[in-house]
């Protein structure tokens, strides 16, 4: 389970993410977020945060199976790992249950 501290850092993670005002790839084009980034560039941004999340536990797993780093670093990475991966997908199950409402508004 992860600790109250893993999930505020990965909050904090996805409110700098959503609030940072950098024109993205994807800027001027679909819905836009805050100062002018759009849906799919924080979609994308986010991903890539979860895969690195992921490439970082591997990478402690690795280095303490040949000796390099201690057990702390490693629950502590794949309890990120974890936290990420959940929020991704709680947003995509609301993402989901978002489409479902709208395909069931009368026109």
């Amino acid at each position: 389970m992860a600790s109250p501290t893993v999930a505020a850092n990965a909050y904090a993670a996805l409110a700098r993410m959503t609030s940072s005002t950098g024109a993205g790839a994807g800027a001027g084009t679909g819905a836009e977020i805050g100062g002018g980034q759009s849906f799919g560039a924080v979609l994308k941004e986010a991903l890539g945060s979860v895969m690195e999340a992921g490439r970082k536990s591997d990478a402690q797993t690795v280095a303490m199976t040949t000796g390099k780093a201690n057990v702390m670093d490693v629950v502590t990475a794949v309890a990120e790992t974890d936290v990420a991966v959940s929020t991704l997908v709680s947003v995509r199950d609301r993402m989901i249950q978002s489409y479902e409402d709208i395909m069931r508004m009368p026109i």
